[in-house]
């Protein structure tokens, strides 16, 4: 399996990284589901930037997004 392709460098930031916020919103789940996936390895990869803060790979959500769908019997 081949890694997804990294957007372009000149990109802009907020193209190439999603915040908790921007999950959530997305998702309409609650911060603390996101942390409690985040904790039992359920959610996006995701990760901390020296500041603290948490960042998602868009590509890395698109993809873990499409690992969801189920197949219908």
């Amino acid at each position: 399996m081949t890694a997804p392709p990294r957007p372009k460098k000149g990109a802009p930031r907020s193209a190439r990284h999603l915040t908790v916020a921007d999950v959530c919103d997305d998702l309409d789940i609650s911060r603390s589901t996101f942390y409690d996936w985040r904790a039992k390895r359920k959610g996006p990869p995701s990760r901390k930037l020296p500041n603290g803060e948490i960042r998602i790979d868009r590509s890395d959500y698109e993809t873990w997004l499409e690992s969801l769908y189920e197949e219908v019997a």
